[in-house]
């Protein structure tokens, strides 16, 4: 069976993921789409360029709308990164343009028939994933945002970085908004057999600062190069090969919760279906304040996303 990608948004974070989609050989056909005509053409181009040294052959589509009818998964990725460079370090400046953006992006997609898997990457990623499911009516369960995927691996990295372990050795999630107001729910890491706050308590681990490391990591890199890419892109084109491989890994993503009335990032098993199955995390009486908060600021921005 055929394996189709779509990329909307060649900027760097785009570009990024269909590198890794191209270089890996993870789709047999990638449509690429961005109003840039000159940058995408350009990058279709420099990818056919590449494939004489690749073991892998890749079919390239350039802003045609209507090849999205049979793809099986859209990775979202258009934005305006530049908003960003706000002395607030705040990801909700870009909604006014990303929302707008999406809309239209949105409609698009709908009027091609697409009824495959969504994958927001596009700022501010919770309520972006939002718009993309009231737009293109496609199940709740098929409209899925890297979330904190991203800021988990982070935290993980951090805490494998002061025990001087392999970051996938560190089990555990960063949970609620990909944004300020996330949070690592501690009660949930595990490393070396044991639970975070064991191995913090007889090696004097600061969780705090480690948190503050995990929510902080975006920006330490944007202020370094001006945007993200590679951990982000990496984090999207992982999820959108367990929905192509049918994995049912369980992953802390952007997915909605009825409890919450709202997407947010909680634990949820991804396959070919979307959200195959919602975890059910026991988190500690101040974790799930945490979580409330989040869910609020993310409805309040989405609720005023909808009024423009």
């Amino acid at each position: 069976m055929s394996r189709k990608i779509a990329v909307i948004g060649m900027g760097h974070v785009g570009s990024t993921a269909a590198h890794y989609i191209v270089a890996n050989g993870f789709a047999d056909d990638l449509v690429l789409i961005d109003p840039n005509e000159g940058k995408v053409n350009a990058d279709a181009l420099d990818f056919k360029d590449a494939m004489p040294n690749l073991p892998f052959h890749t079919n390239i589509t350039v802003n045609d709308y209507s090849a999205l009818k049979d793809a099986d998964v859209i990775i979202s990725a258009l934005g305006n990164i530049k908003l960003q460079d706000n002395p607030n370090d705040d990801r909700f400046a870009e909604l006014p343009f990303t929302s707008k953006q999406v809309k239209d992006v949105a409609s698009q997609i709908k009027a091609s028939g697409f009824d495959g898997i969504i994958v927001a990457i596009t700022n501010p990623v919770d309520v972006i994933t939002s718009i993309y499911q009231a737009v293109t009516g496609l199940p709740k369960k098929h409209v899925i945002g890297t979330g904190t995927l991203l800021d988990s691996a982070r935290m993980k990295r951090a805490v494998a970085d002061r025990l001087h372990i392999d970051s996938r050795s560190v089990a555990g999630y960063n949970l609620g908004e990909h944004g300020n107001s996330q949070f690592t729910a501690w009660s949930t890491v595990r490393v070396l057999g044991q639970p975070i706050s064991k191995i913090a308590d007889e090696r004097g681990l600061d969780l705090d600062e480690i948190d503050h490391e995990a929510k902080r990591g975006g920006f330490t890199v944007f202020h370094g190069k001006k945007y993200t890419s590679y951990g982000v892109a990496t984090a999207a084109v992982r999820l959108a090969n367990i929905v192509l491989n049918d994995a049912l890994t369980e992953l802390p993503v952007s997915n909605y919760r009825e409890e919450y009335g709202v997407y947010l990032s909680y634990p949820a098993v991804v396959g070919r279906d979307g959200i195959v199955e919602q975890v059910q995390l026991d988190l500690t009486e101040d974790e799930l304040k945490k979580l409330q908060v989040s869910a609020d600021y993310i409805k309040t921005k989405f609720a005023e996303s909808q009024a423009d």
